[in-house]
């Protein structure tokens, strides 16, 4: 036996099919880059794009996850961030990066977190969830981080303690 339901709420239905709520663009397997006089500053890769140029404010959301990388002025990566999805604000130039994000900076220090803030305009990133920064020497964990956007100087809001570790080299 199988039941279904229906709403015939106007203003829901309304809702659903206005263009703010539509797609302007989807793209799948999208990757891009962002350069400034020809030097190239952001590498960008995701497996889909849903842009809502007519929502208030307009967003790109990826929901399946984004990688971006940043580089230096001679094609060095100093950062990237890896996250399972993440929404990007255009008009504000802020991005938010959820669920196993995964971001690493120029010395290899790793910061896993659920949640990541960038704001593009002001060169910071931010955190209010548990956050873990692994280094090759040790692991620090707590509560909130922020930092600059290429994640080479960061300070952890509520740090919940430090565990050191012994690194053998290889020889």
């Amino acid at each position: 036996m199988l039941l279904f339901s229906c709403e015939n709420d106007m203003k829901k239905v309304k809702e659903f099919a206005e263009l703010k709520n539509q797609p302007t663009i989807v793209a799948d397997d999208f990757e891009t880059i962002y350069s400034d006089s020809t030097i190239i500053l952001y590498k960008l890769v995701a497996k889909k794009l849903t842009y809502f140029e007519d929502a208030d404010p307009p967003y790109i959301e990826y929901p399946l996850g984004v990688h971006i990388e940043k580089y230096d002025r001679k094609m060095n990566i100093t950062a990237s961030i890896r996250s399972n999805y993440a929404k990007f604000f255009t008009r504000e130039r802020q991005w938010e990066a959820k669920n196993n994000v995964v971001a690493v900076n120029a010395k290899g220090d790793t910061l896993k977190t659920e949640q990541l803030l960038w704001d593009d305009k002001k060169g910071k990133i931010y955190s209010d969830e548990f956050v873990k920064i692994i280094r090759p020497d040790q692991v620090i964990t707590g509560i909130g981080l922020e930092a600059n956007q290429d994640f080479s100087n960061w300070k952890i809001k509520d740090p919940k303690g430090t565990i050191y570790v012994n690194v053998e080299e290889e020889q």
